[in-house]
Parts: structure tokens; sequence; C-alpha cells
């Protein structure tokens, strides 16, 4: 059994280059021992457990949906706004969220002087895609790699 301290763990920050993305993330699977986006298979944990913050006014992520990873939303304190694909649905202290694979979905910090904080539980499949249907990019989890290229299933192959 492994136990740590929220308090002594360092949060990493994610900025997009312009801007409109940023989010503190603290993972509390890797302070327990678990290896950063990997299945049990290879060292991971069943599921991760990160607390996040968004800053007001952003959002954490790009509208994104996952083929195999679920993700439960626990909003702890702020407001904010789910974005999905139908429109935004509003978030408070309190709020929970379930993501199912194939729902694309973000978080957005709507409060102009607070920041969103959230807990999220996801599972640790061994391999996901990821899908940007605003930028048509797609992404393959856990290698990080990101394309947008629709190529013939045959071609450079005979």
């Amino acid at each position: 059994m492994k136990i740590a301290s929220l308090h002594d763990i360092q949060p990493r920050t994610c900025t997009s280059p312009g801007g409109k993305f940023a989010l503190e993330r603290t993972d509390l699977s890797a302070a327990l021992g678990a290896t950063p986006d990997t299945p049990p298979e290879k060292g991971g944990h069943p599921f991760a457990v990160e607390r996040a913050s968004i800053p007001p006014g952003k959002q954490n992520w790009p509208l994104h949906s996952h083929a195999a990873q679920w993700e439960f939303y626990l909003i702890e304190s702020g407001t904010g706004v789910l974005v999905t694909a139908e429109g935004e649905t509003p978030l408070a202290e309190g709020s929970i969220v379930m993501c199912e694979p194939g729902e694309a979905h973000a978080l957005r910090n709507t409060d102009p002087a607070q920041p969103l904080v959230y807990l999220v539980i996801a599972n640790n499949s061994l391999a996901d895609l990821i899908h940007y249907p605003r930028s048509g990019k797609w992404m393959v989890k856990p290698a990080r790699l990101c394309f947008r290229e629709n190529i013939d299933y045959y071609e450079d192959e005979e």
C-alpha cells in the first residue's frame, strides 16, 4: 500500500502556444507509484487520478473524444461549462460528469476571477485513439503521436 499527500505533489502546468488552453495538473496516481499514461500491463494503475485547475477564462484541452478511455469529473470549486459537440452545459461545485468513449468533451472555466478545480479519474487502457473533431486531428496514446492525413490502408505496402 502506498500513501502520499496532495500537498507534497508538484503540479505541472500545461499551456498552449496561443494561450487559449491552460491547465495545472497534479498527478495523484504518479505520487502513488504509477507510470503516467501507462496501463497496468506496463506499470500503471488500472485508472489514473488527477487533480486539475483551469485558470479563469481558459479551457483544459481542445474538444476531443477517446476511443477507449472513460473519464469521470468531480468539480471541487469554481464554475465552468462542459463543452460537447452539442453545446455547453454549466458546471459548479459538486457537479459530476461521466464522459464515455466516443463522446467529445472539454471543460472551460467561465469564472473571471477563480480557477475551476476538479478531480478526474480515467481508466488506463492499453492504448487509446483520441479524435479532435474541430481540427480533424488524431492522437495515439501512449505514444502521443498526432496525425491528420488519411491514406489508403494498402499505401506503401505493396
